[in-house]
């Protein structure tokens, strides 16, 4: 597609370079949600891979670069899944991986970044403040500092889902995409506008954390002053200007939808599919409850970006309600 900063040559590319683990994900029809919710519904899920979220798609990416040319050292800002992901990609590559994170942050996906060996810094504050002290470390170390959303990297490596779900576009005509710093909006949205126009794009963000999606439909660069959402994987505050640019060109809508609506979702994941997922992989379906009659009669695809969720805080999310109740 011309003019988003994404190049569908080098999406493919990617894909030569991504662990085979991450690549070809399922993509099924998930009838037993279909009653619920009065539409076609398959899910493609992303969450079955050691760093449970797609975020890996890019980091590899990434790493790969990194490994034969660049710097050994690299630095982000994660609310979890990113650091992770860049975790596990550079200890296969001999990487030094340091990630900061604000120490609110998912207790779980903090101690797998430990795990995984990065270095992990956390800061007071949000993910903001944690932007910021890893651009200071980049600085000051001189390595390579890696910016979810703004890298391309990070958004042609989650494009490789959209060239997945080209193969089969014939079978839906909706795709709902988790919208939070935009990495994944933009990359699927670019493949699905350049292979598969008919193909509609739905960015779905809390209302909690709204920023990108009121950049959206103001055609400029909308910041807030904080968030209020258990989506923290979503949840910044500033979006990146080029990212606006790009969601600009590749999106039809963008939504907010409510805390409730996101707990339902989950609520409706695990009773009528089976799965454990985070906040920000239920944002679809929460879409779909908060706007039935729009959905109704058509066949969506919602991409279940991760299942990185602390155990107590799902079970107290969900408590014991059936979904259809919520």
């Amino acid at each position: 597609m011309q003019g988003t900063r994404l190049s569908t040559a080098r999406i493919r590319a990617a894909r030569r370079v991504i662990d085979p683990m991450f690549l070809d994900t399922p993509l099924y029809r998930c009838e037993a949600l279909e009653p619920h919710l009065g539409c076609e519904v398959s899910v493609k899920l992303e969450t079955a891979n050691p760093v449970r979220s797609f975020k890996a798609r890019g980091t590899e990416v990434v790493a790969s670069l990194l490994a034969d040319e660049g710097p050994r050292a690299v630095v982000c800002a994660s609310a979890g899944n990113l650091g992770q992901a860049l975790a596990w990609s550079g200890r296969g590559r001999g990487l030094d991986v340091t990630v900061v994170a604000s120490r609110f942050a998912t207790a779980a996906k903090l101690d797998r970044i430990r795990a995984l060996g990065a270095r992990l810094e956390l800061v007071d504050g949000d993910h903001e403040t944690a932007r910021e002290r890893a651009a200071a470390i980049a600085r000051q170390d001189g390595i390579r500092l890696l910016e979810d959303s703004l890298d391309l990297e990070t958004c042609e490596g989650a494009a490789t889902i959209g060239l997945e779900l080209a193969d089969t576009a014939a079978s839906f005509d909706t795709v709902l995409i988790a919208l939070g710093g935009g990495a994944l909006a933009t990359g699927v949205g670019h493949v699905m506008k350049a292979l598969a126009p008919s193909v509609q794009v739905i960015c779905v963000q809390p209302l909690g954390a709204p920023a990108l999606t009121h950049s959206w439909h103001s055609r400029h660069v909308v910041t807030t002053d904080s968030t209020d959402t258990i989506a923290d994987g979503v949840a910044g505050r500033y979006p990146v200007p080029a990212v606006l640019d790009d969601l600009l060109l590749v999106a039809d809508d963008a939504v907010l939808v409510r805390e409730a609506s996101i707990i339902a979702g989950m609520r409706m994941l695990l009773d009528h599919a089976g799965l454990v997922v985070e906040p920000s992989a239920a944002l679809g379906i929460a879409a779909i409850l908060e706007d039935r009659d729009r959905f109704a009669g058509r066949h969506v695809v919602t991409i279940v970006c991760g299942s990185n969720v602390d155990p107590e805080a799902h079970r107290r999310w969900i408590g014991t309600a059936p979904a259809d109740r919520a």
